[in-house]
């Protein structure tokens, strides 16, 4: 690659790492329910007139949406809010790589690699590490939920790749938008369930400066900005060169919270953190040193896709293997 395409993969990766930030300043101005709504409203409006329609039928999309952009970040707003630290959680989400491993072997039938199988012990033994010291500092219901975010993830990574969801140019955006429609409506009903209409009220009339930053960095640069950067870098290089630095998501939020937030993991933290990340590392990364990956699909808190080859179990004639998609990282989303 040319200095001036590793610089912009390198800039990407900061807007995506600094989105966790992002996403945490505007929850200290609106509720995470409410909050998620808005976004998608602005990440979905006016790019649905303006982004062609993926060929998928609209259970595919719904469901799609419902994991990957619903289910997900709405988990994850509600962990920040509860009191996930940012930094910690961009490295914690990576978690859903591993479970997209997991998940792909006991619904696809897809038989793991040994370096896949030793991924998933390693950044498990690195989550159980994290848990421990949280539970030595915090309360652990903000990892747990996290976790559980990691996971819906992880179903909407496996939802769009078994839709062929990545087929055709440009279809990665396309399904970014289109399937994030499914979003607004529902994050709405949860707000007012939850956080109840007083809160919604206040929060839409005091409008404060940092939620419309945060929506705007988090809408516009990371989704839109980044992705469409992302796109173009794969376009004209092999994939094995410009997924690699997604990768650095998580070393870029953790930086940012440090700055933002003065946030320092402990050290048993640390530990865990950097088993999850190794253990991630060896999931996708081949025995040989290559890593393959279809054009991204990313959700609107924009963390590129890395993907690996599995061994798939015998298919029926005419029936194709199929390749799991793995994102590190969201995002935050």
């Amino acid at each position: 690659m040319r200095r001036r395409d590793t610089a912009l993969a390198v800039l990407v990766a900061l807007i995506w790492g600094t989105n966790f930030v992002a996403v945490r300043t505007g929850l200290d101005s609106a509720p995470p329910f409410l909050f998620l709504a808005v976004r998608f409203v602005v990440v979905c409006v006016p790019a649905v007139f303006l982004v062609r329609r993926p060929r998928l039928p609209w259970r595919d999309l719904a469901l799609i949406g419902l994991f990957t952009s619903l289910g997900q970040f709405a988990l994850m707003y509600l962990a920040l809010h509860l009191g996930m630290p940012p930094g910690l959680a961009s490295l914690v989400l990576q978690a859903q790589v591993l479970l997209t491993v997991v998940i792909a072997a006991v619904w696809l039938r897809e038989r793991t690699s040994p370096a896949q199988r030793l991924g998933v012990a390693l950044g498990g033994a690195g989550l159980v590490t994290i848990a421990v010291g949280r539970g030595l500092s915090a309360p652990l219901l903000p990892l747990v939920v996290l976790v559980l975010a990691a996971v819906s993830w992880a179903v909407g990574n496996v939802l769009t790749r078994r839709a062929g969801a990545l087929t055709g140019p440009g279809a990665g955006l396309g399904v970014t938008v289109w399937s994030g429609l499914v979003v607004p409506l529902p994050a709405l009903a949860l707000s007012f369930a939850f956080e109840g209409p007083t809160a919604v009220g206040a929060a839409l009339r005091h409008l404060q400066w940092q939620a419309v930053a945060a929506t705007a960095f988090t809408a516009y640069l990371s989704s839109l900005v980044g992705y469409g950067i992302w796109n173009t870098l794969l376009s004209r290089h092999p994939v094995a060169k410009v997924t690699p630095f997604a990768m650095l998501v998580p070393v870029f939020g953790m930086l940012a919270a440090a700055v933002a937030f003065h946030e320092r993991p402990n050290a048993i933290e640390l530990t865990g953190g950097l088993a999850l990340l190794a253990g991630v590392g060896v999931a996708v990364i081949r025995a040989r040193g290559g890593v393959t990956a279809p054009p991204p699909a990313v959700p609107a808190d924009a963390s590129p896709v890395l993907a690996v080859d599995v061994e798939p179990a015998a298919a029926p004639a005419g029936e194709p293997a199929h390749l799991v998609q793995l994102t590190p990282t969201q995002g935050a989303r």
